[in-house]
């Protein structure tokens, strides 16, 4: 078997684990670890009075995956923590283009709340509205940070895919997803979880949060993301960007930091400039699995 996998692999393996990652459909408040206000279908939390950094989780994830994060970049940083519509407990919204739509509402909270030259930062999912933020208003901001996000998930497994020749499969899982009963969702979540962070206190946080998601959210957000070829608008990126990357989970299955490093190399090859940074020991989760390594980068690249 090992002879087999190729060095797309790792993010093969990682779509897998974020499609099982979905909602039970159960609605669970999520409990805050800071006051939190209303701003369109944000909650945002603001800690700090330094630098400007909006925080961006990923799919199916909690504001408080960059508490910790955010703690350690103090008392230099305002961090300006983002829970998303639909995930972890948040009420869920129904838009036409979800991630369109998470675009403008961020795009329309900075200009709201007249952050000067923030920085972005997101993570998986997060990552990805980092990218389109930076691309529909590339004098907006100072930095972009990405972590463990690409540019096009659905050209992994085939450089050759485009976003129409992708569509029918998606689709299709789109549809299992939705149709998938409380109790296979909850069993391939748990099954999952410890392949996207070492911390055993991290799985139980994303099975929580898994099990908390809005399902149609949850769905649609993930077909939208491996869906959305964001490699052209790459170009129209205009500010320093740092990309954080993960490989250490796949290593049994024989993927090789290098053989990793150049899947990202060749998704980000159309932004210019762009800083490519490879954890040596960190899952998916890189705040909590290698978040020393993670904050020690972020300081580095924002200046702190």
């Amino acid at each position: 078997m090992k002879k087999q996998l190729t060095s797309r692999t790792p993010w093969i393996v990682l779509a897998i684990a974020i499609v099982a990652a979905v909602s039970s459909g159960r609605s669970q408040a999520a409990t805050p670890e800071a006051p939190t206000t209303a701003y369109r279908d944000l909650q945002v939390q603001v800690i700090g009075t330094g630098k400007p950094v909006l925080m961006i989780p990923g799919l199916n994830s909690a504001a408080s995956v960059w508490t910790e994060t955010c703690a350690t970049l103090q008392p230099q940083v305002q961090c300006h923590i983002v829970q998303l519509p639909g995930f972890a407990g948040a009420k869920p919204v129904q838009k036409e283009q979800w991630l369109t739509s998470m675009r403008d509402e961020l795009l329309a909270y900075v200009d709201a709340n007249k952050l000067d030259k923030p920085v972005v930062m997101g993570h998986s999912l997060g990552g990805a509205l980092a990218l389109m933020m930076g691309s529909e208003a590339p004098q907006r901001f100072e930095r972009l940070v990405v972590v463990d996000s690409l540019a096009f998930i659905g050209a992994v497994q085939n450089p050759a895919a485009t976003e129409a020749s992708v569509k029918p499969m998606l689709q299709g899982m789109r549809q299992q997803m939705l149709a998938a009963t409380e109790e296979q969702t909850a069993m391939q979540v748990r099954r999952m979880a410890p392949g996207m962070t070492l911390s055993p206190q991290g799985v139980e946080r994303v099975v929580a949060w898994g099990l908390t998601s809005d399902r149609a959210t949850s769905a649609q957000a993930m077909t939208e993301l491996w869906g959305t070829d964001l490699r052209p608008a790459l170009s129209k990126i205009q500010v320093p960007t740092l990309v954080l990357g993960s490989w250490a989970a796949y290593k049994p299955m024989g993927a090789t930091l290098e053989s990793t490093r150049q899947i990202f190399t060749t998704q980000y090859a159309n932004l210019k400039g762009v800083d490519i940074r490879m954890s040596e020991a960190g899952y998916h989760f890189l705040m909590w699995d290698d978040a020393a390594w993670l904050t020690g980068e972020v300081k580095r690249f924002i200046k702190l």
